[in-house]
């Protein structure tokens, strides 16, 4: 699984970025196998002024199936990636175990023959 953790309108620093892998690599290790990429955007639209404003952007990549995208806004950007990260999670868990029942389903059904 590549990850790719960007920051916009401020600095990342290391601990932000070990943080946000550290979150989203236990978050999604049940499904990590089937993970091709994802994208974290963290971005903070007031700056200085504060507020509610620190923002997280995931896009993760499944192969053979559309994107998942969560977001999430909050006063601190580690609680942002919190929350994002475990939305991502069980939002990557239902698709996937969506796509396992739907494949199981669309097969024929083998009916054995005796002798």
């Amino acid at each position: 699984m590549q990850i790719d953790i960007q920051a916009r309108s401020f600095t990342l620093t290391t601990a932000l970025k070990e943080y946000a892998e550290k979150k989203l690599k236990s978050s999604l290790s049940g499904c990590r196998d089937r993970l091709r990429r994802v994208v974290i955007r963290l971005s903070d639209t007031n700056g200085p002024r504060g507020g509610e404003d620190k923002h997280c952007h995931i896009q993760v990549v499944l192969p053979g199936m559309s994107d998942v995208i969560i977001e999430d806004t909050e006063e601190n950007m580690y609680a942002a990636i919190d929350k994002a990260t475990d939305r991502a999670s069980s939002a990557v868990t239902r698709k996937v175990t969506r796509k396992k029942s739907q494949q199981r389903h669309s097969q024929p059904l083998r009916t054995h023959l005796m002798a």
